[in-house]
Parts: C-alpha cells; structure tokens; sequence
C-alpha cells in the first residue's frame, strides 16, 4: 500500500471518528431533533437516540485502534443501515431537525445519498495499516533508505 493511501486512510479514519463521536455526543447535548426524526412505527423514540448516541460514541472511538477497527468499521456500517429508515422518514415526512430555523425540503432528500458514502468511508478505513517492514524500519533507522524505493509491498 502506498504511502498516500496509508496517509488518505488515516486522516479519512480521524474524521469518521470525530464526527461519529461528535454527533454521538449531540445525541446526549440535545436529543430532540434526533427524538423527532424517529419513525413513528418505531417504539421509544428517547431510548433508541440514546442508544444510537452510545453506538455513535463507542464506534468513533473504537475505529482508531488497530485491534478494534475492523469491527467498529462493521458496526458502523451496521448504524448507517439502522438510521436509514429515521433518514428516510424525515425526507418524506418533512421534518424539520430545528423548526424554528427550517431547512429547504430538498437538503433532506440530499442527505440520503449521503449514507452510502459513511458507508463507503468506514469499509475505506476498516483496514489496519500494516507496519512498516523490517527492511524499511532498519532503513530508516540508519539514514540508508533507497530513493524510490517502496517498502510498503513487503508488508
């Protein structure tokens, strides 16, 4: 793997778990928004935001470690499947996250494509980089590193 990609997949990573955290946390701050956009069909809206939020938090956290990151990255593609319905439902309903500060009908339509590509960002970030070889990590360590060399086929 290249050095770009390692790099793209690491900083990809970083704002998945940001964000996820982020808004996991949100879901605590102010549940409401999250709370209205649950299908009615679907018992105790509070608990599953809340539940959701907790999902949210604990897969943003564990997609950083290299142990946990293939399964966070299942876990939240699992949760992009799970809080479509609550996507679907605002777009064809038409709610409003904040009534008093309406969005225009078409930004929740635009959201749902959307899902595919968080989707598309945890399966990206789901591998693990793998170390660097030996050749490379002794290379390094004696200032003998050859130009143009890529160490990353070795692993």
């Amino acid at each position: 793997m290249s050095r770009h990609v390692r790099t793209v997949r690491r900083v990809v990573r970083g704002l998945v778990a940001v964000g996820m955290v982020g808004i996991g946390i949100l879901h605590f701050v102010d549940p409401e928004p999250f709370v209205r956009i649950v299908p009615p069909f679907l018992p105790a809206p509070l608990a599953l935001v809340y539940v959701s939020g907790v999902a949210e938090i604990l897969l943003g956290l564990a997609i950083l470690p290299r142990k946990t990151r293939r399964w966070a990255a299942l876990g939240l593609v699992a949760l992009y499947v799970a809080v479509f319905p609550a996507n679907v439902y605002m777009a064809v309903a038409g709610i409003q996250l904040d009534p008093s500060s309406p969005m225009p009908g078409w930004i929740a339509w635009a959201r749902l494509p959307f899902q595919l590509l968080f989707i598309a960002a945890a399966l990206f970030v789901r591998h693990a980089d793998p170390p660097p070889s030996s050749a490379a990590r002794s290379a390094r360590g004696s200032g003998d590193h050859e130009v143009g060399r890529d160490d990353s086929r070795a692993a």
